[in-house]
């Protein structure tokens, strides 16, 4: 028969009522639930936080220690210029590929790389890149928006995968509480079954 057959309409909280017959694995179980979803909770929320928390900032330091840099093209890009964005323009127009570009850095010193520039740059043909303070070649840093964004999205994967530990851990607790609570009852009928059947015969 299902063990639902042996339970009656569901009664929120009821571990925590006086009862004659709530016994004490029942309590046990009550504070397990509520120290799993505390847990989830708090985990949730603190690993959310602080993991936000750190994505905004090193953006925040990103937009303040990027900078962008005037490079040259080093080597005639692959493809063709359009007639509309000519070979001297830095436009985000028309397709752009990768090419070998040279930029000085503030101290003096020549750095090279592969930037995406407009196909078909000639030598020579300026292009606007990202540096970091080494000098080194970066992304376009994010915008405050974006860094909100993403530091959002980041903050709530985090804090959904924080809150799963506890989450989890407290389901398995109460599957084994509630398996020990069945064969409690299954060895108390086996004792009891019989006698129950004399008593009624």
């Amino acid at each position: 028969m299902p063990l639902k057959a042996f339970r009656g309409p569901k009664v929120w909280l009821w571990r925590w009522r006086r009862n004659p017959l709530k016994r004490r694995a029942d309590t046990m179980e009550a504070w397990v639930l509520l120290g799993a979803w505390l847990l989830t909770l708090l985990a949730g929320v603190l690993a959310g936080l602080a993991a936000a928390r750190s994505v905004e900032g090193g953006l925040a330091r990103e937009r303040v220690e990027w900078h962008p840099v005037v490079a040259r093209v080093m080597d005639k890009a692959p493809g063709s210029a359009r007639p509309e964005s000519g070979s001297s323009s830095d436009s985000s127009n028309g397709e752009r590929v990768w090419a070998r570009v040279g930029w000085t850095v503030a101290d003096g010193s020549a750095h090279s790389g592969q930037a995406r520039v407009p196909a078909g740059s000639t030598v020579g043909t300026p292009v606007t890149v990202w540096t970091d303070p080494q000098g080194h070649l970066v992304s376009r840093p994010a915008t405050a928006t974006e860094a909100h964004f993403r530091s959002a999205l980041v903050g709530g994967l985090v804090g959904l995968s924080a809150a799963a530990v506890p989450f989890v851990a407290g389901l398995v607790a109460r599957g084994r509480l509630e398996r020990r609570r069945m064969d409690r009852w299954d060895a108390e009928w086996a004792r009891l079954g019989p006698q129950w059947g004399r008593m009624t015969g």
